[in-house]
């Protein structure tokens, strides 16, 4: 082949090119410590480092933001039970001391309020937050566990009521001890009576009792009344048994100035307003609409025979009341005894409702009230024995369903227990109705802390903050009202006595009344005293219950830290691999740079000789 110098020229020409790309990778190579700038530099490169690209970026999200956003999270909570247990800790302290049956009324009052503290305090760590979100609120983490007072007032502009619903085992029956002592406030008979009650024809002594009572306790108090109370016992099942209710209201009698008016003897008096309602609530009306009541006033009422669970109907099946017209339902409609009783495994339970605790639990003290006395302001669903054993049995379960519309600053917020349905005026002539927890009670949250892998990061409410913590304060208040009224009652007593002689008549009466009232007192330091050693048990327990919620949220943690020390070596390696795979060995590339530096020049030289000779140098 003949080779000119064009030809010549030309070859040169493209390797000094091919040596100046060479030279200029060279260079990349050693400015951004790559192997490549394009795709098509290596694919097989290429290729590989998007995976591993990917690899490491999702690998640092999980490692640097979702697991130490879950390790914050489980380290406020692990603050927040830590405080708790403390609080625990001296609230069961506080309630060790109180059980000394020395203390006076006075010297308990103190321990109370401390115990009161102690439990706002308990409550209140519920509500710690991380970033605004509340930790113990479940998927609810804008809602505080307990309701503030900007809440609070938030209702009272735009009212709130919700519909509650609770689930009762027979385990959950507690009892309450309940001392009758209103035979005190009789009259001496006379001269002479031996300490007799003239009312009763009964020794002071003989007529303090003391007794036990039977109770389902809501978890709330000051709950409505009026017949919104629905008790179901979801396991008797008796069709014989017409599930409509009489709801009894006792209403204080006063007068003008809204002051009790008093009876003779100095007692407070009631009047009774008895009216029935179907299974739903709903109040029973005759043909014109009218409330179906048995009060005095001469209403209609229903017609029984001789079994008086079972009512008269009609031909239809209608109930009828006793003039033989069709009783009514709030629309307007004719009730049949069959759809009262709504064909499921559930029997509504009877009860009358009271006003006054102290009233109800006389009455069933003294067999007054055979049945269920529910008591609103307390939220007290109460019996006696012989209706205790009659109608319940082990592995029995409840329901209680209640209104509440009464709400102050630290109540519970009960979507985050209950299920239930809130109803809240929207301030425009509309209500906005909100069911809560009806499909899914589980407030689980997970975090994605790995390829396939999730860790739980809170601890829900309902595992550590109990509505019996806030309602055994309720008790022991009671309990204390009672210690204070009858340690007056005896110094009242003691200051009427020695207004005579001491060998009087007079006086012996008085003495016997001193009696009976020291034998009250001695039943009710006595219970208050089983109550406050019952409570260090129970406190006990919640903090058994904040402890394994403290091993849960620790046992989490240690797990967090295993993941993170894996994920921590998994960075580096991808890391490692991602080096190896783009990256590039420094010594190489600047010796091969280097190298490249003297071919190019050397190419330079080499050309410059070739091209200063030509054909007239041949020639």
């Amino acid at each position: 082949m003949r080779m000119t110098n064009k030809i010549m020229r030309n070859n040169s020409l493209y390797n000094i090119n091919q040596n100046k790309i060479l030279e200029d990778k060279l260079t990349n190579q050693m400015t951004n410590q790559s192997k490549i700038t394009r795709p098509s530099d290596d694919p097989v490169v290429a290729i590989r480092a998007l995976r591993l690209r990917t690899n490491v970026t999702t690998i640092s999200q999980y490692y640097d933001k979702n697991a130490k956003d879950a390790d914050q999270w489980l380290t406020l909570t692990a603050d927040a039970l830590t405080t708790i247990d403390e609080v625990l800790r001296n609230m069961r302290e506080e309630t060790s001391s109180a059980a000394n049956k020395d203390l006076t009324a006075d010297d308990l009052e103190i321990y109370l309020t401390q115990m009161k503290s102690l439990t706002k305090e308990f409550y209140s760590s519920g509500n710690v937050d991380y970033a605004g979100r509340y930790i113990f609120s479940g998927f609810r983490t804008d809602t505080a566990i307990t309701f503030s007072a900007e809440d609070v007032a938030q209702m009272k502009k735009h009212p709130v009521s919700y519909e509650i619903k609770e689930n009762f085992k027979y385990s959950d029956i507690d009892t309450i001890n309940y001392t009758d002592y209103s035979v005190l406030s009789g009259t001496i008979g006379g001269a002479g009576d031996g300490g007799v009650d003239s009312t009763t024809n009964t020794s002071y002594e003989q007529g303090i009792t003391n007794n036990t009572l039977y109770r389902f306790r809501l978890s709330y108090d000051e709950v409505d009344g009026d017949g919104s109370l629905l008790f179901t016992n979801n396991n008797n099942v008796d069709t014989s048994k017409l599930p409509v209710r009489r709801v009894q209201t006792y209403q204080l009698v006063v007068d003008a100035d809204g002051k009790p008016i008093l009876d003779a003897n100095g007692n407070k008096q009631y009047k009774a307003d008895m009216t029935l309602v179907d299974k739903d609530g709903r109040p029973l009306t005759d043909k014109d609409g009218n409330p179906l009541n048995t009060d005095a006033a001469g209403n209609p009422a229903l017609v029984y025979n001789n079994d008086p669970a079972t009512p008269i109907t009609d031909a239809a099946g209608n109930l009828i009341d006793e003039y033989g017209n069709q009783v009514l339902d709030k629309a307007g409609n004719p009730i049949q005894y069959a759809s009262l009783f709504d064909g499921s495994n559930t029997v509504y339970m009877n009860y009358t409702q009271y006003d006054d605790p102290e009233e109800a639990y006389k009455a069933i003290a003294n067999g007054t009230e055979k049945g269920i006395a529910f008591i609103p302001s307390t939220g007290e669903v109460v019996f006696g024995k012989d209706y205790y054993e009659a109608n319940f049995k082990e592995g029995d379960t409840f329901g209680i369903s209640y209104d509440k519309s009464s709400w102050i600053e630290g109540d519970i917020n009960p979507v985050h227990y209950f299920e239930c349905y809130e109803t809240k005026d929207m301030g425009n002539g509309e209500t906005k109705k909100t069911a809560y927890n009806t499909t899914t009670k589980n407030q689980d949250i997970y975090y994605d802390v790995g390829f396939n892998q999730k860790i739980q990061v809170n601890t829900v409410a309902t595992e550590v903050f109990h509505h019996d913590a806030r309602r055994d304060m309720d008790d022991f208040q009671h309990c204390l009202t009672q210690l204070r009224d009858i340690e007056t009652e005896i110094s009242d007593i003691k200051k009427k006595r020695d207004e005579f002689a001491e060998d009087s008549d007079d006086y012996a009466n008085w003495t016997k009344k001193l009696e009976g009232a020291e034998k009250a007192q001695t039943y009710i330091r006595e219970s208050i005293h089983t109550k406050f050693e019952n409570q260090i048990t129970k406190y006990q327990n919640y903090m058994d219950d904040n402890n394994l919620a403290i091993t849960s949220n620790a046992t989490r943690g240690s797990r967090l830290d295993l993941v993170n020390v894996r994920l921590m070596n998994q960075k580096a390696t991808f890391k490692d691999l991602q080096t190896d795979n783009e990256g590039i060995d420094v010594t190489q590339v600047a010796v091969e740079l280097s190298s490249s530096e003297l071919t190019y020049q050397a190419a330079l030289m080499a050309t410059g000789k070739i091209m200063q000779t030509n054909l007239m140098n041949y020639i």
